[in-house]
């Protein structure tokens, strides 16, 4: 058993609380003991390490529910034509080791990654963040998973780990394709309700799947305990998702006050992605991205902080995601900056932890600075509150505790 006292922090625990100064926190194994506000800390058996935190932040580690760690290059669309299989795999898992050392303890893959990625960071095969799988994410026939380009005339693409996903049409067919991934243990299932930036033959603003194509996937979800996020954009896909009982609204750039209602209404989440346009209207052409798919790109980025802004008016619960690609992942954090031009700086440290683990059904365990909880936890060299631009250098957080194991410590 491993002990670690964490003295003297400024803890921002993230359950809602004001920060606390001069706070201590001790971790035994994987979870965390004793939260001790007042910072005096007793009589600890056994060796013990301990970190003086003084002019440091410690707080629950960062979650992102929305990466692709199988999105190993900037252009996704291609990049199963040129990476065979096993390299694309490697790839991967360097993508979640980089993602663990951005400060990331906790992440859901919206779509591409299969459960062996998982396994292969539970088991400790290769160091990552907890990760919460959705294998193939399930698209209609044209729709934005739909990988092929108008005038290839071939059968959907079915061949691949990564960027590959199943197409279906037809309440049974997307019955079975949910099926499917279930039998493949994902944590939760992925569907497309509407058109993408980074897919070749649709335009970001129509409607994919009708509601009860989209119901018979939250049923099949529904009956083994499990749930279903829905990309879309649209204010109509919006509502459509959510009339068939999605749980998780991902993106919502082009949302209205009757589809941030819907979502209200609904107790579903909102899971902007604001850093992937930025990165990919700036860096896109560089990474062999198409002029069609950087002009979606762009209307999605212009409309981004109007559609976020319509979802805060609303009330809804808002999770933090980024949706990067390859070598744009390096700005995850930069996500969290983008969020604070409508939500205020503890709000968007509450959507990267607390709120995302509620969405994870995972906030018994993750995402606030309890006793009882695992240990995942940073620290940050400032105060993020005053400045969230401290998590885009690596070097300013000095601590990566992921539960109770350190993968970073540089204090």
């Amino acid at each position: 058993m491993s002990t670690y006292v964490f003295t003297n922090a400024f803890l921002i625990d993230c359950t809602g609380a004001d920060p606390v100064e001069g706070a201590a926190v001790v971790v035994e194994d994987d979870r965390i003991k004793d939260v001790l506000p007042h910072g005096r800390v007793g009589a600890v058996p056994g060796p013990v390490t301990t970190f003086d935190l003084r002019g440091k932040t410690l707080m629950p580690g960062l979650t992102d529910a929305h990466v692709h760690i199988c999105a190993v290059e900037g252009n996704i669309t291609d990049q199963h034509r040129y990476l065979p299989p096993s390299l694309l795999a490697a790839k991967a898992l360097r993508r979640a080791e980089e993602c663990l050392l951005q400060g990331f303890t906790t992440v859901r893959d919206a779509g591409g990654a299969d459960y062996g990625f998982r396994e292969a960071i539970s088991e400790g095969v290769y160091p990552g963040p907890r990760l919460l799988v959705s294998g193939n994410y399930i698209s209609q026939t044209g729709g934005h998973g739909d990988k092929r380009r108008r005038a290839e005339w071939i059968e959907p693409i079915d061949c691949c780990v990564g960027m590959v996903g199943t197409i279906a049409d037809g309440e049974a067919e997307v019955r079975k394709a949910a099926r499917e991934q279930i039998r493949r243990d994902v944590n939760q299932i992925k569907i497309m309700a509407s058109g993408g930036a980074m897919s070749p033959s649709d335009e970001l603003d129509t409607t994919q799947f009708t509601v009860a194509e989209m119901r018979a996937v939250v049923e099949e979800a529904s009956a083994v305990g499990t749930y279903v996020l829905a990309h879309a954009y649209s204010d109509s896909a919006v509502r459509n998702a959510i009339a068939a009982g999605v749980r998780s609204i991902e993106h919502g750039n082009l949302i209205r006050e009757a589809a941030a209602k819907a979502i209200k209404d609904a107790g579903a989440f909102l899971v902007p992605t604001m850093v992937t346009y930025e990165a990919i209207y700036r860096e896109g052409k560089r990474f062999g991205i198409g002029d069609h798919q950087i002009q979606k790109i762009n209307l999605a980025r212009e409309q981004s902080v109007q559609g976020l802004t319509y979802a805060y008016k609303a009330g809804c619960k808002i999770g933090s995601g980024s949706d990067l690609l390859g070598d744009m992942m390096s700005q995850r954090t930069v996500e969290l900056e983008l969020k604070a031009q409508v939500m205020t700086p503890m709000e968007v440290l509450l959507s990267a932890t607390k709120v995302n683990a509620e969405l994870f059904r995972m906030s018994d365990r993750i995402g606030t600075v309890e006793p009882g909880k695992f240990a995942d936890l940073i620290v940050v060299d400032g105060n993020p509150l005053r400045n969230l631009r401290v998590f885009q250098a690596t070097e300013h957080i000095k601590l990566i505790m992921k539960g109770g194991r350190v993968y970073k410590e540089t204090l």
